[in-house]
């Protein structure tokens, strides 16, 4: 009876004991993984961070390129358009000249041509309407063409220096059609007559450091040229 109570004694305190190891080796695993966990929580979280760091440096990196290049990209197109305007300009100065030379050349082809009449019309600024008082001009020129015989009109359209060339170019080109169309509408003179030019701001006929000198380089000069003396033009409206 002594012998199973002390086995009964000696079980129950192997038993005891082995729960309390037990206890303690959970206590010991959790004590050793709750920092690991704890560790690892802090290591995912810091690979996050680092991660919309990367994420945020690298976004503006590229704004940044994209806003490099794009600079880069409106600074090539101005200079292309620059090179553009400068060429545009060139080609119309050098079309103008051309123009002048042919004009120049057909002139000089035929017979003796002489000026016989001339008149000057001026425009308001950057216009290119006939006023009132330019078709009363013209009307009077036009009443000298009657008695004329084999005669052409040179209609050179100008402008002051204000503007570009091109543009100026232009301008002067649609003052000298407005003058053509009055005179061939209203009196009927064929096409093959008239030889005009648009010179721009080539030539001017008067300074164009004063108001006055501006108004009249904004003009259209018609020249009435024929190749037969007065005398014999005289003599032909006379038969």
């Amino acid at each position: 009876m002594t012998m199973q109570r002390f086995g009964f004694v000696w079980m129950t305190a192997v038993l005891v004991a082995a729960g309390a190891t037990g206890c303690a080796t959970k206590n010991y695993v959790r004590t050793q993984t709750v920092p690991l966990v704890e560790h690892t929580d802090q290591l995912d979280a810091k690979t996050a961070a680092n991660s919309r760091d990367i994420r945020d440096v690298d976004g503006r990196t590229q704004a940044g390129i994209s806003h490099v290049q794009g600079a880069a990209d409106a600074a090539n197109q101005n200079a292309q358009n620059a090179s553009k305007s400068a060429g545009d300009a060139q080609t119309a100065a050098d079309s103008a000249v051309h123009r002048a030379d042919s004009l120049d050349s057909v002139v000089k082809g035929l017979d003796n041509y002489k000026q016989q009449a001339d008149v000057s019309v001026t425009f308001g600024f950057d216009k290119a309407v006939l006023t009132k008082e330019d078709r009363a001009q013209l009307d009077d020129f036009a009443a000298k063409l009657g008695s004329a015989k084999s005669y052409i009109l040179e209609v050179t359209g100008g402008t002051d220096s204000t503007g570009p060339a091109q543009y100026n170019y232009e301008l002067s080109q649609r003052r000298a059609d407005a003058v053509v169309q009055y005179l061939a509408s209203k009196y009927g003179i064929a096409a093959h007559r008239f030889y005009l030019i648009g010179i721009g701001k080539d030539k001017e006929v008067a300074p164009n450091t004063t108001a006055e000198g501006r108004k009249q380089n904004r003009r259209v000069e018609v020249q009435l040229l024929t190749n037969m003396d007065s005398s014999v033009q005289t003599a032909t409206a006379a038969q």
